[in-house]
């Protein structure tokens, strides 16, 4: 991702910071011009000292205005800083989880879920202080360039000592925000695979236990750590050689200018206050190179920017804008091929679902049927071929009327909502998504209501409280599946955790009161193949053979599918 690139999202998140950004626009702006008076204040109050000015209270109070002037400013800048930044890192954030979800697999498949949380996290937040960091760094410049104005009308010698010195420190940052951005990337990345790879190991955490390899997995966790480190002490050797080389550029321009401002003093071409001036504008001016903190800053959001614009970079998936004509939901495969990472997974898929029927899709473990279940719903687009939904292309619908036509149940359903009955209504229409009927009839048809009513709550026991097995969160993903599906119901080994008893039960509700719906059912037993109305039948990402089960049996091929450890385990249950 380029530089480029990164610098203008870090520029869009700057103007994010809304009106907190002017008043630390302003507050910046006016401490520099405060700060570039306050010498010359003092210059003039210390001549009305030495002279005994009769306007010496005057110029006094002045120098005290402009001081107490410097603090107001600081104190409002210290709060503007923080307000612009966090309303920076909201639209950062925002943007980022909106992306990231409407990408959906597309993102999972290029970036590891803890990677994805730590961009939309950490990195967001390195990216977020840049409104203060860029007003901060930039009105630095104003001292600087006033202090060699200023110099300039009290002597062009100090001026252009001044002008010298200011070189060697623009030098100085200028390499140091190229190496730090560099470093600050190979430390970020390094951050995202630790964390990339605790979620994976947290997600299999009973596993980890029961084959009690929790050293083995916190050392493969761990293992960027030494590349961390190394970056990590990159970055701080980075900083330290260019603190070092602006502490020894500072001081020994301040000598400089102050050498000549004596010897120009002494040829009676200055007087003491206008050597005071110049001694405290040299300062300012050497004040640039604690731009050094802020150029770090700086360069850590660039590089922060730049993994956003990675998680940018993946297209969420464009919608038609045609409605969904009326129809039975009929629903057709043309020559679908899917490839993923350089494997083809599906190729040449073509077959129709007539309006209101079930086909079962069989296959041994890694033949495809994932891949076709996740295509035929749209949650993935095929790289050749065409899905349509009574006759009009999947990429043509508009996206609420194809996702309202099309309800999905998987294997391992992740539920959303407060309680119980809003995870059954997630994703329904807001005038349906709490109603009581729809809801309690989709978990009738999901052998879900039972359990869920004997809860003391029922449907409105939070989610978190629910004591539920694998087989009844099941149930509550097929309810939601049951309630969303308009046309069409796709079941992507959704039944799996389920007993054969509870199975048949199902089953009878499909073929019952959803038997309007279009079914398209990814089958692991033979009763669930035997109740459709046809089989797919695929093999190492292509159709074998298509029919009904019982013609199907014949075939030795066919039954040993069934026949596979994973299938007679499933049966057994």
């Amino acid at each position: 991702m380029s530089s480029r690139t990164a610098d203008l999202l870090i520029a869009r998140a700057v103007r994010r910071g809304g009106p907190w950004l002017a008043v630390l626009t302003v507050t910046a702006l006016a401490g520099a011009a405060a700060d570039l008076l306050v010498p010359a204040a003092l210059g003039r109050a210390l001549d009305a000292v030495v002279r005994a000015s009769p306007d010496l209270p005057e110029t006094v109070a002045a120098a005290a205005l402009l001081a107490g002037l410097v603090v107001v400013c600081d104190a409002l800048g210290v709060l503007a800083a923080g307000v612009s930044g966090a309303r920076a890192a909201r639209w950062l954030r925002t943007r980022v989880v909106t992306h990231t979800l409407s990408a959906g697999t597309g993102m999972t498949r290029h970036l590891a879920p803890g990677e994805i949380v730590t961009r939309a996290g950490v990195n967001v937040e390195e990216a977020g202080r840049t409104p203060e960091a860029v007003v901060t760094a930039a009105t630095l410049v104003i001292p600087s360039a006033g202090s060699v104005v200023a110099l300039a009308l009290i002597d062009p010698w100090l001026a252009v000592t001044l002008v010298a010195g200011l070189l060697l420190i623009v030098a100085v940052l200028r390499a140091f925000m190229r190496k730090t951005t560099a470093a600050s990337g190979g430390y970020q990345e390094a951050q995202g695979q630790i964390a990339g790879m605790l979620v994976g190991a947290l997600a299999g955490a009973r596993t980890i236990s029961a084959a009690g390899t929790e050293d083995r997995e916190a050392a493969r966790v761990l293992a960027p750590l030494p590349r961390l480190r190394a970056h990590g002490l990159a970055l701080w050797r980075l900083q330290a050689r260019a603190g070092v080389q602006a502490a020894v550029v500072v001081p020994l321009l301040e000598i400089a200018v102050l050498a000549v401002g004596g010897l120009r003093l002494s040829a009676g071409g200055l007087t003491v206050g206008e050597l005071l001036a110049a001694a405290r504008y040299v300062v300012l001016g050497a004040g640039l190179g604690s731009a050094l903190g802020y150029a770090a800053r700086i360069a850590r959001a660039r590089s922060a920017a730049q993994r956003l614009e990675q998680l940018f970079a993946v297209p969420p998936p464009a919608y038609g804008s045609r409605p969904l004509p009326p129809g039975p939901g009929t629903l057709e495969l043309r020559d679908v091929t899917v490839r993923a990472d350089g494997v083809q997974l599906l190729s040449g898929i073509s077959f129709v679902v007539p309006g209101g029927t079930c086909t079962a899709v069989v296959g041994r473990s890694g033949s495809g049927k994932s891949s076709l279940a996740a295509v035929a719903g749209r949650l993935a687009d095929p790289e050749r071929g065409v899905v349509l939904l009574d006759g009009v292309p999947l990429r043509e619908l508009a996206r609420e009327p194809l996702r309202r036509a099309v309800g999905y149940a998987f294997e391992r359903p992740a539920l959303f909502g407060r309680t119980l009955g809003e995870a059954v209504g997630f994703g329904l229409p807001a005038h349906d998504e709490n109603d009581e009927n729809t809801v309690r009839a989709a978990a009738v048809a999901a052998c879900a209501d039972p359990f869920v009513r004997r809860l003391p709550l029922g449907y409105a026991t939070p989610v978190e409280d629910a004591p539920m097995s694998g087989g009844e969160i099941q149930r509550i993903g097929l309810a939601r599946a049951f309630a969303q599906a308009g046309r069409v119901l796709i079941l992507d080994d959704a039944m799996s955790s389920l007993d054969t008893v509870t199975e048949r039960q199902v089953g009878r509700a499909l073929t019952g009161s959803l038997a309007d719906r279009t079914r398209l059912v990814v089958a692991h037993r033979v009763t669930t193949a035997a109740q459709a109305d046809q089989v797919v039948w695929l093999e190492d990402g292509r159709v074998r053979a298509i029919g009904t089960h019982e013609r199907l049996w014949a075939d030795p091929g066919y039954r040993a599918v069934f026949q596979a450890p994973v299938f007679q385990e499933q049966e057994a249950s």
